[in-house]
């Protein structure tokens, strides 16, 4: 009994050594990665380390990793910068937020869009802590998907390999070459109030690390820009479009029975009536908030794809001929415009805003320039052509010149993802960025 006793003690022993050797291979990783990546400090010390021996794979829940140590010792035994690729991975995954799987896309193409994303990032940094031979497989799988969907995002990639219909051997292979953690443990371990809580601080992280790359990593090579570009594309805020034009919209009374508020007279004369019973008469008229004066500008140069501009002007059509969005009465300017003013539209309701998208016509395809259409619009601020013009939305490819000075009114470019590469637009300015498939459910608001 007591040989028995001294044979397990001894194994338990060995069992925390190994915990403890762990624990110095994850120490050692962090400050490798430390070195090298000054940027990412903060984030590298979020998640904690726990030992799990049911395990057999590594991964994390965004607030621990948990391992088995025989597949850590024998991972590091392999090669110590597969443990940076390992952690760097998973740290990436927290960051970009990849554990809230959306409900409208395949799981498993998920799963594996997420490690492509984020092995992708891992390949392009040139340090020696994570620096290992990218093979031609990988690289012509970037290539391919960045050729067709642009930035490489999650849901860029799930698309791409619904489109492909891919075949099971195809997938596979893909996986084997991209897993790394076991994504299982996302929502593992948690209850639904605690993913929310941890899901806050590494959507803080992400936003603090955009703005320090921002301010300070400008000049840094082009792996931090291809991190940083990542970061932008994941913080875009999702804002609902009929809110988004809220913001043109002006506070004016209409005619209609406002149910939240009544009249006092009546109210009065019925205390004093009856003592106790007062009278509830609902106003005739309610103060809303509605687009009254708009100009939406259409850049039509060659690089605007005609459909595309039809798609946006029905998603603005659908929302503007809601009678809670516009009032009866408006003054709505849709111009056509590449490299000079091409049309000017005046519309003043409903009708002639459903005429217009049903005998919609491009004009112009020649060059871009933004100038003219805010030259145009403030010359007839002048002739007080608007009552109260509050906003001016243009949809562009966003290759042209831009003005200088801010206009009086407020100002949105709306970019299609589908071709939308990063443009700065002036600091005046709001940047919004629409998804083609989908421009009738969110989109993608970057606040400048």
């Amino acid at each position: 009994m007591e040989r028995e006793w001294n044979v397990l003690q001894k194994e338990q022993q060995k069992e925390l050594e190994k915990i403890d050797i762990c624990m110095e291979i994850w120490e050692q990783t962090k400050q490798e990665l430390y070195v090298s990546m000054r940027f990412f400090h903060v984030v590298l010390s979020r998640l904690g380390f726990e030992p799990q021996y049911s395990l057999d794979a590594i991964g994390t829940n965004g607030e621990n990793v948990y391992f088995s140590p025989d597949t850590l010792i024998s991972l590091f035994r392999q090669n110590r910068i597969e443990v940076n690729r390992m952690y760097l991975h998973m740290v990436l995954h927290c960051l970009f937020l990849h554990f809230v799987v959306p409900t409208t896309v395949n799981e498993r193409y998920w799963n594996l869009a997420s490690d492509i994303v984020v092995e992708k990032i891992i390949d392009s940094l040139h340090v020696r802590s994570v620096k290992r031979y990218v093979s031609p497989y990988r690289k012509n799988l970037y290539q391919t998907i960045e050729k067709e969907k642009g930035v490489l995002t999650p849901k860029n990639i799930c698309e791409f390999l619904q489109q492909k219909d891919m075949e099971e051997e195809d997938l596979q292979r893909m996986e084997v070459e991209f897993y790394r953690d076991n994504h299982s443990m996302w929502s593992e371990y948690l209850s639904p109030q605690s993913i929310q809580e941890r899901n806050k601080p590494w959507k803080e992280d992400s936003e603090k690390m955009q703005t320090e790359i921002e301010t300070f990593g400008k000049e840094q090579s082009d792996e931090i820009k291809e991190v940083l570009e990542q970061i932008q594309v994941e913080n875009r805020e999702k804002y609902d479009y009929r809110k988004f034009l809220k913001k043109f919209s002006v506070l004016k009374e209409e005619t209609q029975v406002d149910m939240d508020s009544f009249d006092y007279v009546f109210y009065h004369y019925g205390i004093e009536l009856y003592g106790n019973m007062p009278l509830i008469e609902p106003q005739e008229m309610k103060e809303v908030y509605k687009v009254e004066d708009f100009v939406i500008a259409i850049d039509t140069s060659m690089s605007c794809k005609g459909e595309l501009v039809k798609q946006f002007l029905r998603e603005t059509y659908s929302v503007l001929s809601e009678s809670e969005s516009f009032f009866r009465k408006v003054c709505i300017h849709i111009i056509q415009c590449d490299d000079k003013i091409q049309s000017d539209v005046v519309i003043s309701n409903e009708k002639e805003l459903r005429s217009y998208m049903d005998n919609f016509e491009v004009k112009g395809q020649g060059g871009t320039d933004f100038r003219p259409v805010f030259v145009y619009v403030n010359e007839l601020i002048k002739k007080r052509a608007f009552h109260h013009l509050r906003g001016l939305i243009y949809f562009t490819d966003g290759y042209g010149t831009f003005p200088v000075k801010r206009p009086l009114y407020e100002t949105a470019f709306v970019f299609v993802k589908e071709d939308y590469k990063d443009v700065d637009v002036p600091i005046w300015a709001m940047k919004l960025i629409i998804e083609p498939e989908d421009l009738s459910g969110k989109v993608e608001v970057e606040w400048t």
